[in-house]
């Protein structure tokens, strides 16, 4: 495994700091629930008809390189949410070759490592709860360690109403 690089965020503004989260984190029983999440996205790239690993490939597919989990990669975010202007619209395209549109909804504002930080964030284009949210994001990893066009992650709405951003949880596209 990996040690995780700093994490120096592309292109994103610095504004607001964030002090209550999703809840403590149990270190055990999450770095359990990354081992079995990881290992099940490892059996799914191996086994499912669905996987973006050509079929004679996955028998011998070995799993994803990972970096080491660590809880200081995982941090709460609030929403500032955009208003007063038209809805910037992006088309995602997706694993089975359509595209989906995605809507700016704002900047998720966190600190990590006492630095602050923004990342644009995406909802579908019809859903106004914004439970859910599609984050890309860059860092001093791409084109070195991982996908130089970054990664991203999909995060839920916590029931504080803050969003449990957790870098560990950082993917890549399946095209790569």
């Amino acid at each position: 495994m990996r040690a995780p690089l700093p994490l120096i965020l592309v292109s994103f503004a610095v504004l607001a700091t964030c002090t209550s989260g999703p809840g403590p984190i149990d270190d055990g029983a999450y770095l359990d629930e990354m081992r079995v999440s990881r290992a099940e996205k490892d059996r799914m790239l191996r086994t499912d008809s669905q996987s973006p690993i050509p079929a004679d490939q996955r028998s011998t597919f070995a799993g994803l390189p990972y970096f080491d989990v660590s809880a200081d990669y995982r941090v709460p975010a609030a929403l500032r949410v955009l208003s007063g202007t038209p809805p910037v619209v992006i088309e995602m395209q997706q694993t089975d070759g359509k595209t989906e549109k995605m809507r700016k909804v704002g900047s998720l504002v966190f600190t990590l490592k006492g630095v602050e930080y923004a990342l644009t964030a995406f909802a579908e284009i019809n859903d106004r709860s914004m439970e859910r949210l599609f984050v890309p994001f860059g860092d001093l990893t791409n084109g070195a360690d991982t996908y130089k066009g970054g990664r991203f992650l999909n995060l839920s709405r916590t029931p504080t109403g803050l969003y449990d951003l957790d870098f560990n949880r950082a993917f890549h596209p399946y095209c790569v």
